[in-house]
């Protein structure tokens, strides 16, 4: 039926006879002479229907968008003025000598050259929203990194090897997806959040090098970056070293962004997790926004003003400046409205509030008032009266700050201080302000983030629990801390990030059961609890499991790096919602009576009085 992809002729076809098949894109009657662009998976092609065929003519008449059909016709060279460079297709045309409707269309409920669609609109009729040409070239791009990834695999010796999607629930940081088994009465299958425990029992079982790119699924509250069911690039290998993996998957990604979109990532700088925390408050900063943490908080533990002791003195607590360089402008720079809308915005991250000095002109200071206390005139701000001068000095002094700067503080515990300014530190590089004035700088800046803690202490839970997970490798010399100082171990754990997302991340494995037991001693897991739970992974173990370790990436996440896509649902075909709902299937659905017997499964009614 088809000779040619509409996209993908050009003038090397002049001359010849074509048969295409597509969708009418648009139609367009020019006084006589119908224009009918086609619109197949390759791009867009000229139809010209002149009446001299009036059967052909005809049907041309009563095509309309997105009806499906065959033409068949001459490739012939466009008129002087009509050439489109956008196209491939844009210095030809086809004279129409046949055309058929293959199959009419209903008036489709948008047009798919609208750019206003509302997301609700997109995932409702997502199959029509992936004819869209914006749709349909993130997807080809997906296949394209996949297939890069494969054949860098491949070159590289690994093998492909499928894992259940039907396994056993374990503990792996967010809730299961539960799946009832029929013949096991009151017993469930669960949905894999990774491939974690099988790919170290197939380097147990000596496959060495192994890849597979997978479906997991987290039942987890819902982020741009989040789906309950994502694709993961995983990978697990044999006898190489912490630096050897980074190395050979770094070269990975690297070829990966150069062989899709011709994009060299360049250097990959390494910086620790403690040096990420202390600069950005991000375990994955983003170092296109030109911006640092300065900290201060040894020398806030003795100021009048309390919201900076009470941080400085407490248990866990950070007080940060953030130097935001001509935030102070007259004219130019972050107005008292801005303020105070970032002040509301990093409510949301749990601060109370957003403190910050005006430097308009730091060598007038420290001076006495008429009263004889030290003043600072060149500083403006409520709090300046209630700091006194040497902590004024270190702030200064660390921050870097010059006349006309901003300085914004974070004052609190020190989660919610590196949530939350991380979080402003970002907004405002990206906002028109900071990239006006060079506070960001763009394009593409990878990094890995490395020797980050085995262990986080959980405050409401009074125990350790895992930062990675439980079967992630502790530095050389510090597994004897894993019991008698657990916040000193340091793992080998590393995460690729670029432009402030995690792209991907792993570490190397623990492979020796002695040194596994520590851990689960660490977590307070119990050996009865250890073996219900992970005793296939510990039995495999004894019986000499190599040095092993490996990481996975977010496909998904991949593509909407390459893409500029806000959201991973622009690079899926039919994603959920932020609901974890499909609007397209109408998924999750209630199901009959009849297969809930046959599960064993009775749904109980929700107490709304209690829910209110």
């Amino acid at each position: 039926m088809r000779s040619h992809y509409c996209g993908l002729v050009t003038e090397a076809q002049m001359g010849e006879t074509v048969s295409l098949c597509g969708w009418v894109n648009r139609r367009r009657d020019h006084g006589g002479v119908i224009f009918v662009d086609l619109r197949d998976r390759e791009g867009y092609v000229q139809v010209v229907c002149d009446p001299d065929r009036a059967a052909m003519f005809a049907v041309a008449e009563n095509v309309r968008n997105e009806f499906c059909v065959q033409v068949k016709g001459l490739v012939r060279e466009r008129p002087a003025g009509t050439v489109n460079d956008n196209l491939k297709s844009g210095k030809i045309e086809v004279l129409c000598h046949d055309l058929v409707v293959l199959n009419p269309s209903v008036t489709p409920p948008f047009q798919l050259d609208d750019d206003n669609l509302s997301e609700t609109t997109r995932l409702t009729h997502r199959v029509l929203d992936l004819r869209r040409p914006y749709m349909q070239n993130n997807l080809m791009l997906r296949y394209r990194v996949s297939m890069e990834v494969r054949k860098f695999l491949d070159a590289n010796g690994f093998v492909d090897i499928e894992t259940p999607m039907l396994t056993k629930s374990t503990p792996e940081g967010a809730r299961d997806y539960l799946v009832p088994s029929r013949v096991h009465d009151g017993h469930f299958f669960a949905l894999p959040q990774s491939p974690q425990l099988f790919k170290q029992l197939l380097m147990v079982a000596g496959y060495d090098r192994y890849y597979q790119i997978t479906k997991c699924f987290r039942d987890e509250d819902l982020r741009a970056d989040r789906q309950p069911e994502f694709t993961q690039i995983d990978i697990e290998t044999s006898f190489l070293g912490e630096e050897e993996i980074r190395d050979m998957f770094q070269g990975m990604i690297t070829t990966v962004f150069k062989n899709t979109i011709g994009v060299d990532l360049g250097e990959f700088p390494v910086m620790t997790y403690q040096e990420a925390m202390h600069l950005y408050g991000s375990d994955k900063p983003d170092l296109r926004v030109n911006l640092k943490f300065a900290e201060v908080t040894d020398v806030m533990a003795d100021v009048d003003f309390k919201v900076f002791s009470g941080a400085a003195t407490m248990k866990g607590g950070r007080v940060v400046a953030l130097r935001v360089p001509g935030g102070s402008v007259e004219g130019g720079g972050i107005s008292r409205g801005e303020i105070d809308a970032y002040t509301e915005f990093v409510k949301i991250y749990g601060a109370k509030g957003l403190a910050y000095i005006r430097v308009n002109d730091a060598a007038k200071g420290p001076c006495p008032d008429d009263k004889g206390k030290s003043t600072w005139p060149g500083l403006q701000s409520p709090i300046v009266k209630n700091i006194h001068d040497k902590a004024l000095q270190t702030v200064l002094e660390r921050s870097g700050a010059q006349n006309g700067d901003l300085i914004f503080f974070g004052a609190d515990k020190a989660k919610i201080v590196n949530d939350a300014i991380g979080a402003l530190r970002i907004k405002i590089g990206h906002s028109e302000f900071g990239k006006k004035n060079g506070l960001f700088t763009g394009g593409w800046r990878p990094m890995w983030v490395v020797d980050f803690p085995m262990f986080e202490y959980d405050d409401e839970a009074e125990r350790y629990t895992a930062t990675h997970h439980p079967f992630t490798a502790p530095k050389d010399g510090h597994e004897d801390w894993m019991v008698s100082a657990p916040e000193k171990c340091i793992s080998k754990g590393y995460d690729m990030v670029l432009n402030g997302w995690e792209m991907g991340g792993g570490s190397v494995r623990i492979h020796r059961a002695d040194v596994q037991q520590k851990v689960f001693d660490a977590l307070k897991i119990t050996p009865e609890e250890a073996q219900l739970k992970f005793g296939f992974l510990l039995d495999a173990l004894q019986y000499g499991a190599p040095p092993h370790g490996g990481l996975a990436f977010g496909l998904d996440r991949i593509v909407t790096l390459m893409t500029g896509a806000e959201s991973i649902r622009d690079v899926i075909a039919f994603p959920k919602t932020q609901r974890a709902q499909c609007l397209l299937t109408q998924a999750p659905s209630a199901v009959d009576e009849k297969q809930l017997r046959e599960l064993h499964i009775r749904l109980r009614t929700p107490d709304l009085t209690k829910a209110v």
